[in-house]
């Protein structure tokens, strides 16, 4: 195998470095809080918006076996776009945020899915994440709605709250859990014909970073 490139299927069972996950989505959406929600039970409610990308870490156990996943956060303002979409390349799983108050945060969301696509690996495991479900009073885009989209685009669905904690810890626990089934039946079955977005008949290879960015330094 070319040194640029690692199976992910050896990094499940025996991981080098952290999965990579990636939360992205419009500014505002509460990326930072879900992140911290899930890293360290904490929600901060004067948040401020992510300067380029920050990261943390957090190990959860899948099918008996320990699964160490690193989530970047990356920045919504369109002028780190071009940093922050550096870090979808070697990501196995992308959770795409949106507000559920706010509409036009739903409606970027088609932008975010083909950036992802255009730059992220082909085999990359997308989750929609509709945010703030504790406003559901100030609801703006249906559940309904997020949900068809979702399905028409091959991506999972759930709705959280990362100010009172619901869903948050699904939502990543889903999300891995589907990556660790996926590869972990592509290994057994030696070959394609794996159900499951994104994933379906490839050999389940994703690029390394060419760069040492502070992630990977963190983990190797």
């Amino acid at each position: 195998m070319a040194n640029d490139e690692y199976d992910v299927s050896s990094a499940l069972s025996s991981p080098p470095c952290p999965l990579l996950l990636v939360l992205i989505g419009d500014s505002g959406v509460g990326k930072s809080n879900l992140l911290s929600r899930f890293t360290r039970n904490e929600f901060n409610l004067d948040s401020k918006s992510t300067i380029g990308v920050e990261f943390a870490t957090r190990s959860i156990q899948v099918d008996s076996k320990t699964i160490k996943a690193q989530i970047w956060d990356t920045a919504g303002q369109e002028r780190y776009r071009a940093i922050t979409s550096a870090y979808y390349r070697g990501a196995v799983g992308a959770l795409l945020v949106y507000d559920i108050t706010k509409s036009q945060t739903y409606e970027n969301v088609t932008r975010w899915l083909k950036e992802l696509r255009d730059h992220a690996d082909v085999n990359i495991v997308i989750m929609l994440v509709g945010n703030k479900s504790d406003l559901r009073h100030l609801r703006g885009v249906t559940t309904d709605d997020a949900k068809k989209f979702a399905s028409e685009n091959g991506l999972s669905f759930i709705e959280t709250s990362a100010l009172d904690a619901t869903n948050v810890e699904l939502a990543f626990q889903n999300i891995l859990t589907e990556i660790f089934r996926i590869v972990s039946s592509k290994t057994l079955d030696g070959g394609p014909g794996m159900e499951g977005p994104n994933l379906a008949g490839t050999n389940i290879s994703l690029s390394k970073q060419a760069d040492d960015t502070q992630a990977n330094k963190g983990c190797c």
